[in-house]
């Protein structure tokens, strides 16, 4: 996958323009980049998704444009690009990180940014995926920025990725419930979250459109829970009845079902091997976010 995005970053910068072929190949080598860096850990199924369609929805609810809406979403979708270099012994880790470990943790803000700083989309999305993390108090990292100094899709993306934090399972946490994640973000409004945009995450709920987001991994897809041992299991957007999926951590199988129109996941009792549950990307449901967000970026000037 890196010769393939070094091939088309390298043919792309003797470009002036981009046609819409290669901005979608690009970018969409970037988000099946993305989406296995989060197949990796088995408790996040789905974030990347999630926390794009929060921002997009904080983005719509203050009317900006279009192409501002998709680059935002985009820079959601993709902000933890750089945990592609971090060891799986760390994004794995079944309890709390060291303070070693969390130092690590903490450089994929800048290892995104350094991945990206040569295509030739890199403004479209740099600075949602460098600065997701600082803060307005000035206690984030990489650099420590305040308030003023956070590009307003960093301070987004910030709010969204933490929501969905909160309101995942962790190996050593619960869910917190949605009234409870939007507390938590209420309580360090300013400080570790811009005020503006905890304000339209409440605005967004009062208007019951988080639930359409929250626990689901693509539009009507809903997440299930492994009964053997706790993780989420995503499953993939084309799935049918009587499909099968698998714990990523456990590798215990699960029937998928249909009951009042509702999906639902149930155990066979059968566990599947290793090799068998493997990865593989949701092709379908990455191929329609990167249409739909090459759409509104084709007038786009980069």
């Amino acid at each position: 996958m890196f010769n393939q995005l070094k091939r088309l970053w390298s043919q792309s910068l003797m470009n002036e323009a981009l046609d819409k072929t290669s901005q979608t190949e690009l970018l969409t080598s970037l988000a099946v980049m993305a989406w296995f860096v989060e197949a990796k850990d088995p408790y996040t199924g789905g974030h990347l998704w999630r926390v794009s369609q929060y921002a997009k929805l904080m983005a719509k609810h203050e009317r900006f444009t279009e192409v501002d809406t998709a680059r935002i979403g985009l820079g959601g979708f993709l902000h933890d690009l750089g945990k592609v270099s971090i060891a799986d012994n760390i994004l794995k880790k079944p309890t709390p990180l060291s303070e070693e470990e969390f130092t690590i943790i903490k450089s994929h803000p800048s290892n995104g940014a350094r991945l990206l700083a040569v295509h030739p989309l890199s403004n479209l999305v740099i600075k949602a995926v460098e600065l997701h993390h600082e803060r307005p108090d000035g206690k984030g990292y990489p650099h420590g920025l305040t308030s003023a100094e956070i590009p307003v899709e960093a301070a987004i993306i910030s709010v969204a990725d933490a929501f969905d934090a909160m309101t995942s399972a962790r190996p050593y946490s619960a869910p917190k419930s949605k009234a409870k994640a939007l507390a938590i973000l209420k309580d360090n409004s300013g400080q570790q979250f811009e005020e503006r945009w905890v304000n339209v995450m409440h605005s967004l709920d009062e208007k019951q459109l988080l639930d359409e987001v929250l626990m689901h991994s693509d539009d009507g897809i809903p997440l299930h829970e492994c009964q053997s041992c706790g993780p989420v299991v995503t499953q993939p957007s084309t799935a049918e009845a009587n499909d099968l999926i698998a714990c990523p951590l456990c590798n215990a199988e699960m029937r998928l079902m249909k009951e009042h129109s509702n999906w639902v996941a149930k155990p066979t009792g059968h566990y599947v091997s290793l090799s068998e549950n493997q990865p593989k990307e949701d092709t379908a449901m990455i191929k329609r976010f990167i249409a739909q967000t090459v759409a509104p970026l084709n007038n786009a000037t980069y």
